[in-house]
């Protein structure tokens, strides 16, 4: 009896918590709705004497207006993504680790797991990441949500403001909006101002629009500057190819923390959150490349490419032709400066970077004396 009473409270405060957690969504659809009627109605319909100037008000108003819900609305309701099933232990894993008492004993069966999964990052002391509440390996870049109860593939924050999980899912339509929104306010702010003016001077009568076109300038300009600044960084992390809890704490590699593990550079940065279509970058309608189970590397693009650092490529046959006379020459040079067994290792280590690069090798002699004898003839 104690114990059914015990959880129908417990589901009682969940139900409340979730209900109050839809209190700062409606604190913003309540002022955007309110921001609809100041603009339309008191300042466009009942303020604005000029027709030109009303149609070209309100035409960009309602376009910004339509972005602005629209990403909003997909910030809102678009689901975080949770890892793949493969992630999760099997029962029979999971018995075995709750089991087992030995710390380093279980940092060894999810090592061993983790070997068959995509999974780079590791714990600030070398061990697999492991969430043990949803029970599954954490996949690069994904965090658990304790507001969400969920582990969230590369979670960036969890937002009151849309009651949502920011992550892989949604993090487009989470920066769409805060650009629209920027765009919404810092509009509103423009137009409004010269009619700010005319009332603050008395140029126009002290009628009820007085009221909501003042009131509209200032919380046009308040939520333009806290906007602009959040937006401002994640730009900063986008750039980056962050996100806000790798801003604060750098991911762990295999060979130890490294706080721009992910940076691939601005444009391959901006594509990993936009893709490569451009006609889909002003749209919020999903684009993101990859299933956010795992992401390119600095690292592996930099092992892929070893030539990168020093820019030097052999384009094509004609220029390891070229590569191998030089090559060659300078061989010759040494051999004639130094002593035959020198000259004899010199040789095997020459013959050896013509086999591992693929160029055509040059008929070496087979022995240093036999390169003196045809130096000198």
């Amino acid at each position: 009896m104690r114990r059914s009473w015990k959880m129908a409270l417990s589901g009682g405060l969940r139900c409340c918590r979730r209900m109050l957690a839809w209190v700062p969504v409606l604190v913003i659809v309540l002022v955007v709705l309110w921001s609809y009627y100041a603009y339309v109605f008191e300042l466009c319909v009942v303020t604005v004497a000029n027709t030109i100037e009303k149609v070209i008000y309100l035409t960009v108003y309602h376009a910004l207006f339509a972005f602005f819900i629209w990403t909003y609305w997909k910030s809102i309701f678009t689901l975080p993504h949770q890892p793949h099933q493969k992630f999760f232990m099997s029962y029979g894993d999971k018995e075995r680790y709750e089991n087992e008492e030995r710390p380093e004993v279980q940092k060894q069966m999810l090592l061993d797991i983790a070997k068959k999964l995509p999974v780079y990052t590791r714990t600030g002391n070398g061990a697999v990441r492991f969430c043990d509440r949803c029970h599954l390996i954490k996949p690069d870049r994904c965090h658990h949500c304790s507001v969400c109860s969920m582990c969230v593939l590369k979670m960036d924050h969890h937002c009151p403001w849309v009651n949502n999980c920011i992550g892989f899912s949604n993090y487009k339509f989470f920066l769409q909006f805060l650009a629209y929104s920027v765009l919404y306010c810092l509009y509103i702010a423009a137009t409004v101002f010269q009619y700010f003016i005319k009332y603050w001077v008395g140029d126009l009568p002290n009628t009820r629009s007085k009221f909501h076109v003042l009131f509209l300038l200032f919380v046009a300009c308040m939520f333009f500057v806290s906007l602009m600044i959040l937006f401002g960084y994640h730009c900063w992390l986008l750039s980056r190819n962050k996100t806000t809890l790798e801003a604060f704490s750098a991911p762990v590699f295999l060979n130890g923390p490294d706080k721009n593990g992910f940076n691939l550079g601005f444009i391959k940065n901006f594509q990993q959150v936009f893709g490569e279509n451009k006609k889909l970058w002003l749209l919020p309608i999903g684009s993101s490349p990859g299933d956010g189970h795992s992401f390119p590397m600095r690292s592996m693009n930099e092992s892929q490419n070893p030539l990168l650092a020093n820019e030097e490529h052999w384009e094509d046959n004609e220029e390891d032709g070229r590569g191998s006379e030089v090559l060659s020459r300078f061989g010759e040079r040494i051999y004639s400066a130094y002593s035959p067994q020198a000259m004899n290792s010199l040789m095997e280590i020459l013959k050896r970077g013509y086999a591992n690069t693929g160029s055509h090798e040059p008929d070496f002699p087979e022995s240093s004396s036999s390169l003196t004898i045809e130096m000198e003839t």
